[in-house]
Order: structure tokens, then sequence, then C-alpha cells
């Protein structure tokens, strides 16, 4: 990644996550950005500035009133930059900026910013989870914010859940599209995801094992490129992935209508587990155990993918395949039917509800196996992958 001609004001705010800044600011130089850091004043007491300093080749920035300059700085430190990130952002200081308070020199800095702000929260899991502070994130995301993460798992305070800042890697994939800097920048995309739910009774329905991780992966690459993307997600427990707008759907009728109501787009990504069978008939009432057998009468259900790629305005359509055995025979075969530029394929057995997984990627040139890894890192290869062939 390639940030030579951005200039990145970090900002750092209180909490045991601030050392993460410290490798954030290092990638950031890597990549060649210039970077700005300032903090506020419970930040140093984590980590300090001196550190900063000597990673960003630059004096950091920490108190609203000193005796330098012509006390601008509030203005003037904001002017130049391309990005304001704050990460970590603090729950104190996610309801500064909600609430439009400017008591230090950061929270001023994005007050008086002309430039997109983003925000990385890092917090104790009910601080996260609290009223105010979901409010105030809300808020956010109206006012224009990107909310990158949290991420879950163990946190400082020795609990486990929603809270842990992105690593700072996740926070540097992110920047592309914030910067419009993405191989996807203007481009609207349109995911699937998940399973979809087939009605038997109204308690009772067919359904699938298909956890929704992967999809909501590729529409969370798709965001860091830069796309705009609408994720229509069939029934699961995950978060909607920063920047994503998410339409939530329950049978294939209903997805089918909701993709159909986002067309036309330029790239539209299949990934959901779509039933391929419905009950002919769903029954009014519970279906009352009986002594004998029940038989089911199943239609088909509406291939989605086929449809949008017949379109005379067809998208760039990607198609996703799970198969069981043969996986390169019946992927490729798949593709063809459907004349689909680009399709991933796996072994269901090795990726279903699983955090990482291994796919191969089919083209016109070919089969390109992606290693096993995790699904957001094999999402951004698949990103990076139909990018070029678009190009």
């Amino acid at each position: 990644m390639s940030l030579a001609d951005k200039n990145i004001l970090l900002g750092v705010t209180g909490g045991v996550a601030a050392y993460k800044a410290a490798e954030l600011v290092r990638l950031l130089v890597k990549a060649g950005a210039q970077v700005q850091v300032a903090m506020t004043e419970a930040a140093t007491h984590f980590v300090g500035p001196a550190t900063f300093q000597a990673l960003s080749g630059k004096p950091v920035l920490t108190a609203l009133w000193h005796a330098d300059g012509d006390g601008m700085d509030h203005i003037h430190a904001s002017r130049g930059a391309d990005l304001i990130l704050v990460a970590p952002a603090s729950a104190d200081f996610l309801a500064k900026l909600a609430h439009g308070r400017a008591d230090d020199l950061l929270s001023t800095l994005c007050l008086a910013r002309a430039c997109s702000l983003a925000v990385a929260p890092a917090m104790n899991r009910e601080m996260w989870a609290a009223a105010a502070t979901q409010r105030n994130l809300a808020q956010l995301r109206a006012d224009g914010v990107s909310v990158l993460g949290p991420a879950e798992g163990e946190l400082a305070c020795g609990e486990t859940g929603p809270g842990r800042m992105l690593e700072p890697a996740d926070v540097m994939a992110a920047l592309p599209g914030l910067l419009g800097a993405g191989p996807l920048v203007g481009t609207r995309v349109v995911v699937t995801a998940g399973p979809t739910f087939e009605p038997i009774d109204p308690v009772r329905g067919l359904t699938n094992l298909s956890s929704g991780k992967m999809g909501y992966a590729v529409a969370q690459a798709a965001a860091e490129a830069g796309a705009a993307v609408c994720l229509v997600s069939g029934p699961t427990c995950l978060a909607t992935p920063p920047g994503v707008r998410r339409v939530d759907v329950r049978t294939a009728a209903e997805m089918r209508a909701a993709v159909l109501a986002e067309l036309p787009c330029a790239v539209f990504i299949a990934v959901a587990a779509v039933a391929d069978y419905r009950p002919e008939t769903a029954a009014g009432q519970k279906i009352k155990k009986g002594t004998g057998g029940l038989e089911l009468r199943l239609v088909p259900n509406p291939d989605i993918l086929a449809e949008v790629a017949a379109r005379p305005d067809a998208p760039f359509c990607v198609g996703f395949a799970a198969e069981t055995e043969r996986l390169a025979e019946h992927a490729e075969t798949k593709r063809r039917k459907k004349k689909l530029p680009l399709l991933a394929g796996n072994l269901a057995q090795d990726t279903l509800g699983q955090d990482s997984a291994e796919l191969v990627l089919f083209d016109d040139r070919g089969a390109h196996p992606l290693p096993r890894a995790d699904k957001l890192a094999q999402a951004r290869s698949l990103i990076a992958h139909l990018a070029t062939l678009r190009s």
C-alpha cells in the first residue's frame, strides 16, 4: 500500500490500546504517509510523546495552550490533513465528538477540520454496549464519521467481548477507501451473504450452515477498496462492516427482490448460500407431530446470480461455489454455465462456519489458488483480483 501523497493526522486518546497507535504510526510512515500525532493528556499516561515523535519524525501536539505559534494550531494542524484518524478512540472522546465539544487540542482539531474523520474505538465491553455509547456512535455515523471496528476478543480488563481496537494492519487496510485511493473508488457494489430461510410453518424451515462470515468479509474488503457497498444479508448474528449499508432479508425470494432493487450496479458478488428449493406451500399454523411420516413438496427457488448475469445491463458478476468434491470441475462448470468472469470455489466441509478459508479463484485465465487464511484476508485478495480483471 502506498500512501506517499497523503497527510494523516493521528489522534491518540487515553487507553491501554494506545500502544497499538505506535505500531500504526510505524506502518503509516513505512507506507509513505506524512504523520502528525496529536495526543490527549490522558493518552500521555499510557505512551509518552517521545515515542510518537521518534516514529513520526515530527513533534507531537499535546496542548491547546502553549507559548509558541500564533495560537491557531487547532486550525492550522488540520488544514493540510487528508484524514484525521483517532486510534484508539475512547468512549469519552466519542461522546465529545458526538456532541461537538472542543475542550482540548484533539477534540478542537476534529471539530475545526476540513477533511474526513475516522475513529477506531477501544474500550471495555460494557462501555461499548452502553446505550449512551451506541447513541453517540449512531450520531457520528449520521454525521459522516467512519467507525472502524472494534474487534471482539480478550480485553485489557480481563473480560472478553467487543471493544478491542482493530489491529494496526486492519486499520491500514481500511485507509485506501477512506482516502479515495482504493481500486474500487466510485464503484457501486452489491454483495449477498449468509443463508436463506425457507419456512415450512411459522416455527420451522429449510436453511443451511452458512454463517455469513465470508460474505461480510467480502463486503468489508470492497468498502476498504473505496466502493459504495450494499450488503443484502440473510439471517446472521454478525455486525455490519464499517461503511457498509445493509439490507436484511429472510427468504430467497426476498433476497432476489432486494438485489434487483439495488440494480443497476457496477459489481455484483453473490456469496450467499441461497436455498435451491423451498416448500411449495408453508403451513399457516405449526404442523403438529403425528404418528406417521411427513411429506414436503419442494419447488425451485430463483437463481439470483444467473438472472443478474443474464441482464442486458449486467454488472461484473462474481459467484461462489461451495462444493463437497471435485471442486475444480464443478466450480468451472458453474462459472461457464452462468457466464461469469470470476468465481471463487471452496470445499464446504473445510469452510462453513469457520473463521478461515482456502479458496480457488476461477477466471478465463485458469485457476488461482489462495492458501488458507482468515476470511477477511481472503476477501481482500478476491477484491484485488476482481479489480485487476475489471481494469
